[in-house]
């Protein structure tokens, strides 16, 4: 699994940051409203990036970004992912992971040797509806609940974030959500944007009102709460 896409310059991919997204190919999960499901069913077909390409796109400019966003697929897949950090980080780089959260291991590996700044993890909805909304019946749930916790507790600045797709998402699942992860700091809800190359086809998004209705559902469990994309 390599590299097989990169943003140049992004303003959204880490709050506050001038920021270099990089995308790999590969993914454990296929959430049908995945808007990035060409690296993750059609992996064979990405073009790997030479990460030395890479590397040297991140010298030249490391006086005018500060971080690297590393998002995929799910980026704790790749196999020198860590070596790969080592090398940006020797730059001067924060780095954001992104994550669906079943590989705490990586995760933990990454922190405790100050190779990551800031983690997003993905929140797909309620264990009874995560087989569901993630696209896979094999569930290794108990990782995911033990990265939320790392994550809560381990001190690193991170997020949780949940897609809201009116065909998945309820009051109740929202509620149940809420209650595995009481006690976060933040949580963002995004809005889902059907960009044509989505897994499943006919994804609706949730509208603004009952977004907002969700949000408040979810503000008796985690700090704060925010709209994305609405």
């Amino acid at each position: 699994m390599d590299f097989v896409g990169i943003e140049k310059l992004s303003l959204v991919d880490y709050d506050g940051k001038l920021t270099c997204t990089l995308f790999m190919a590969g993914c454990n999960f296929r959430c049908p409203f995945c808007h990035n499901s060409d690296l993750v069913l059609d992996i064979y077909n990405c073009q790997p990036i030479p990460f030395e390409e890479i590397m040297d796109y991140l010298d030249r400019n490391k006086r005018k970004l500060e971080a690297v966003c590393i998002t995929g697929g799910e980026p704790t897949l790749m196999r020198d992912l860590k070596d790969k950090i080592i090398e940006i980080k020797k730059l001067g780089y924060l780095v954001k992971l992104d994550t669906n959260g079943t590989n705490l291991d990586v995760v933990k590996d990454l922190f405790e040797n100050k190779l990551i700044d800031y983690v997003a993890m993905d929140i797909k909805n309620s264990e009874k509806a995560y087989a569901l909304t993630s696209g896979v019946d094999y569930q290794p749930f108990s990782k995911i609940k033990d990265t939320i916790n790392y994550l809560m507790n381990c001190g690193i600045d991170y997020e949780f974030r949940t897609t809201l797709v009116d065909n998945y998402h309820t009051n109740e699942s929202i509620k149940e959500m809420g209650e595995l992860i009481n006690g976060a700091k933040k949580l963002f809800l995004q809005k889902f944007v059907d960009s044509g190359r989505c897994i499943k086809d006919g994804l609706k998004e949730v509208p603004i009102e009952k977004a907002q209705e969700f949000k408040e559902i979810l503000k008796a469990y985690v700090k704060q709460v925010e709209l994305r994309g609405y």
